[in-house]
């Protein structure tokens, strides 16, 4: 079982041997991503186009943050279908059908709903009836959160395969007025499959933070918020349902804690910080890559960064950074790889993973499951049609006899 310390909300986690029922050692398990995918919106929004209505310019907003543009979610786009359209990446590049899953995760902080979950609305879509579905909030550490849960439910022997996946639409939750947070964010989607398996590797540890303590330097006060109240929420310069964000205190915190949660984490899993290949950084701001690196003492070359495309993507940002790190050939077989998220909550959280299962020049979808995928998602239509109808028969039947 995974050996856990938890005081003061601290969860780090490396994974030892399991034990069968008799005492004995079991066949060790490991959590290796197989497939991976990414989505955003059909429309990209440049610094010159936004200054056009927001009192900026492209050399004010790259200077500070490295940012030259980011995609924004039109009428017919949203969350759920940003993380349906990754999530169907994903499963190509794993080959593997939507009835494999046992469990989807989605982590987001613009959830299609409150509730249902957006990950329901996935599992639905994809036909894949087979798999429990949650959405988990910790803004945006939330990818790392999600991969760790999964993991955990693989190695622990509770299930096979899961779908994680980050989506945000945060362009949603912006107040177009506020110059200190409009400019910084954007919408898109990043999902990976994670699939048990007996070759060594796959995440090896991982490491979850909060302080709840700076909730109130980002945040976006919502229906069960104190807030919550028009009049309170105006005298406390907040606007219900948008985000607000101290950004000179986010900035120190986001400086600090990368550099400190990447060496727990490759403590855990036993290697050195000399010994990560890659790291895949939340891309917040290309000023925090840049401290951290000289903290870690790590070239920035061999940090991530595709902010300058896509903005603060929030919990999505990560996964489409690996999305790219994959694209680009910078992920090769036997390579140590360190995610490292931290936002609102204030969360931060960093993971090592050793590549190896599958590499990604080998991964190919085959023919046939390709089809019998497609063949799913065309049913899954049907059956949510069908259940909805007959449910409204059902009620007008109820009506009438009532």
């Amino acid at each position: 079982m995974p050996w856990l310390y938890l005081a003061n909300t601290k969860i780090m986690a490396t994974f030892e041997p399991r034990t069968d029922i008799d005492g004995g050692l079991a066949a060790r398990r490991y959590a290796h991503i197989i497939g991976w995918g990414m989505a955003v919106p059909d429309t990209a929004l440049s610094n010159d186009e936004l200054s056009t209505f927001v009192e900026t310019n492209d050399e004010w907003i790259f200077a500070r943050t490295g940012i030259r543009q980011r995609y924004i979610a039109d009428e017919g786009e949203s969350t759920a279908t940003l993380a349906y359209r990754a999530a169907q990446q994903a499963l190509e590049v794993a080959d593997i059908l939507p009835t494999d899953l046992d469990l989807i995760v989605v982590a987001t902080s613009t959830p299609e709903n409150i509730f249902p979950s957006t990950a329901s609305l996935v599992q639905d879509w994809l036909n894949a009836h087979e798999a429990g579905a949650f959405d988990l909030s910790a803004a945006c550490s939330g990818f790392v959160y999600a991969l760790n849960m999964a993991a955990d439910s693989i190695r622990a022997g509770s299930i096979k395969a899961a779908l994680v996946i980050g989506a945000e639409t945060m362009s949603r939750i912006l107040d177009w007025q506020d110059r200190s947070t409009c400019i910084l964010f954007g919408d898109g989607a990043g999902a990976v499959v994670l699939q048990a398996s007996d070759a060594p590797g796959g995440v090896l540890s991982s490491v979850l933070r909060s302080d709840g303590a700076g909730g109130d330097l980002l945040a976006i006060p919502s229906v069960g918020s104190i807030d919550a109240n028009e009049s309170r929420a105006g005298a406390n310069g907040y606007k219900l349902y948008k985000m607000y964000m101290a950004g000179g205190e986010v900035f120190k915190f986001a400086t600090r804690v990368v550099s400190e949660s990447i060496e727990q984490t490759c403590k855990l899993a036993g290697i050195s910080v000399k010994d990560i290949d890659l790291v895949i950084p939340h891309q917040a701001n290309l000023r925090i890559l840049q401290a951290a690196s000289r903290k870690l003492g790590i070239d920035i070359r061999k940090f991530m960064s595709n902010v300058e495309h896509y903005g603060n993507t929030s919990a999505a940002s990560i996964p489409i950074a690996l999305c790219d790190a994959i694209e680009q050939k910078r992920i090769q077989d036997k390579n140590h790889i360190a995610l490292v998220g931290f936002g609102g909550g204030l969360t931060w959280a960093a993971m090592v993973i050793r590549w190896g299962v599958p590499k990604p020049s080998e991964q190919h979808s085959s023919l046939l499951n390709r089809q019998r995928r497609h063949v799913q998602y065309r049913i899954a239509k049907w059956r949510s049609r069908s259940r909805r109808w007959r449910r409204r028969v059902n009620r007008k039947v109820q009506d009438m006899r009532n």
